[in-house]
């Protein structure tokens, strides 16, 4: 089979899974969601060397605890912090640390705050005032594949500068902005057409995204460079695996959460 087909197609099924499951029930978007932490905990232990049974039963277990039971607004907080500690010394792998090589105990970190909690929290996003509504984390989606496509799109047709050669040549400045650009148009016309709500607030989270997505993409390439592989896993012909199909989401996450936290203190 031709490799652009199998892209297209493993790309159609992935997207049309998604947002079956997402739509149809919150326990379908759970199990989706807990299959795909399960793959994307295994993938990465993989790239950065580590044996994967204690992550994946903690993943597991933690996982099942959180969504399966009422946890208190504190304990929130609790994973959001952790969460976002292990997202700024990711920032700091990404853009600061020259190193080539990770400790034992930074790969743990890395899989519980990198990989465990984002999942997680991702499955808190679709909560608001009036239950689960799958329509906020199929936005946040939708930004997520828009800022993605039209960055390729842009950077392929009027790129010149690069954004980080030396992680992902293929990005560029002009992309960035190109693929923001593009978001924010979508995040109005989400607000307006699909989701309603505030203008204003689909604005900054389209913002948000852009930027962290693309970090996010860049974070997952950086350890993909330092193991030596061009892909995380192999479960979706011509993408890849579930890292690379979901490294801007899982990066995403605590800061739209984040986000959305400070909007509802303020409120």
């Amino acid at each position: 089979m031709n490799e652009s087909l199998k892209r297209l197609l493993s790309g159609v099924v992935y997207v049309v899974l998604l947002l079956l499951a997402t739509s149809y029930s919150v326990t379908s978007f759970y199990i989706l969601f807990g299959i795909f932490i399960l793959i994307a905990i295994y993938e990465f232990c993989q790239l950065v060397k580590i044996n994967s049974i204690l992550p994946l039963v903690f993943g597991a277990f933690i996982y099942c605890l959180e969504t399966q039971f009422k946890i208190s607004h504190f304990n929130d907080v609790l994973l959001l912090l952790a969460t976002l500690f292990a997202s700024v010394k990711c920032l700091h792998l990404l853009l600061i640390s020259k190193k080539e090589k990770i400790d034992k105990l930074s790969k743990y970190i890395y899989v519980i705050g990198y990989v465990i909690f984002p999942f997680i929290i991702i499955t808190k996003i679709p909560f608001g005032k009036h239950g689960y509504n799958p329509q906020i984390i199929i936005s946040i989606f939708i930004l997520i594949w828009t800022n993605d496509t039209f960055a390729y799109i842009v950077g392929k047709s009027i790129g010149k500068h690069k954004l980080l050669e030396k992680i992902s040549p293929k990005k560029t400045i002009e992309g960035f902005f190109g693929g923001m650009l593009f978001s924010l148009f979508a995040g109005i016309l989400i607000s307006k057409f699909y989701i309603g709500g505030s203008t204003f607030i689909w604005i900054i989270s389209s913002i948000i995204i852009s930027i962290f997505s693309t970090l996010g993409d860049l974070i997952e390439s950086k350890f993909k460079r330092m193991a030596s592989v061009k892909d995380s896993g192999i479960i979706m012909p011509g993408h890849g695996g579930v890292l690379d199909r979901l490294d801007s989401i899982i990066f995403v996450a605590p800061f739209v959460y984040l986000f959305y936290q400070i909007l509802n203190y303020v409120s």
